[in-house]
């Protein structure tokens, strides 16, 4: 960007460099008689349904700021991607703009080959609803077997509240379980996931009182970062973890959660599990 760019004119400047990159082919737009690369001014009000002199004016850092409906227009026209976006509203209006909840359930290998080179410390992804969509061997032995469990119900509040076998495997299921709804609650509200939490929350309210009571109380729970985790395993008994929750670089809506075992002999016993697993032709 040009160092004599003024403050007050970098959207406009941003703006104009966004639209010199695309190709007006592809938007429908003759490429003929054109003595600027990219697409006119009036082209993207036309595509963003808003007055061309008024677009105009945004390039040129007159008409005052920019509406957070007319930004999200402009970004759709010009086919930014949420960085792109984010910047467009950092430079608009000074701030990000509200979350918007996309569901995407894969995760890169190059996640996977993380997940998986920290065995024996069972490790996971979820979303911010709380869905389980990655996993090591470590997690399948000492958590639950996610592989064999449809995708749809792969959701911690599910397992947590509908089955018995996690139920019975927390030291303080209640205190775990008012846990995982506040926090759950919190992720969601923040991703901006309502709807998409609207018939989990409807379901569980309906399958299981205790989760309709917690529901009800409203309470919001954020994580701590780590702590320590007691779980009955039915093999190896009591075990200890420290627990600590990562944030996925570049992908906000994912957060990693890792069960550190304390005992060293657990983890030999852990490692031992993952062997007989796979001795037995498990991935």
């Amino acid at each position: 960007m040009d160092a004599t760019v003024t403050r007050e004119n970098l959207l406009g400047s941003y703006l104009k460099d966004r639209r010199a990159k695309l190709d007006p082919a592809a938007f429908g737009f003759s490429p003929k008689r054109r003595r600027t690369p990219g697409l006119r001014r009036e082209e993207v009000a036309q595509r963003a349904n808003i007055s061309p002199t008024w677009y105009t004016w945004l390039e040129q850092g007159r008409g005052g700021a920019p509406s957070a409906h007319v930004l999200d227009r402009i970004a759709s026209a010009l086919m930014l991607t949420d960085v792109e976006r984010e910047h467009l509203f950092l430079l608009g209006l000074g701030r990000p703009p509200e979350v918007r909840y996309q569901k995407n359930d894969g995760v890169t290998p190059r996640l996977q080959r993380v997940l998986d080179a920290l065995d024996p410390s069972p490790a996971l992804i979820r979303t911010a609803i709380w869905d389980v969509v990655a996993w090591n061997r470590a997690a399948t032995v000492l958590l639950t077997d996610y592989g064999s469990i449809p995708p749809e119900q792969r959701n911690v509040l599910r397992f947590i509240f509908l089955d018995p076998r996690v139920r019975a495997a927390q030291y303080d299921w209640e205190g775990v379980a008012r846990f995982v709804v506040g926090a759950f609650r919190a992720d969601a509200a923040r991703a901006g996931a309502a709807a998409e939490v609207e018939p989990l929350v409807e379901e569980l309210c309906r399958l299981s009182p205790e989760f309709k009571t917690m529901w009800g109380d409203n309470d919001v729970r954020t994580h701590h970062g780590e702590a320590v985790k007691h779980m009955r395993h039915p093999v190896l008994g009591m075990i200890a973890f420290e627990y600590s929750a990562f944030a996925v670089d570049g992908r906000p809506d994912l957060t990693m959660v890792v069960y550190n075992p304390v005992s060293s002999v657990d983890i030999d016993q852990i490692n031992t599990l993952i062997t007989a697993r796979k001795a037995n032709g498990h991935s």
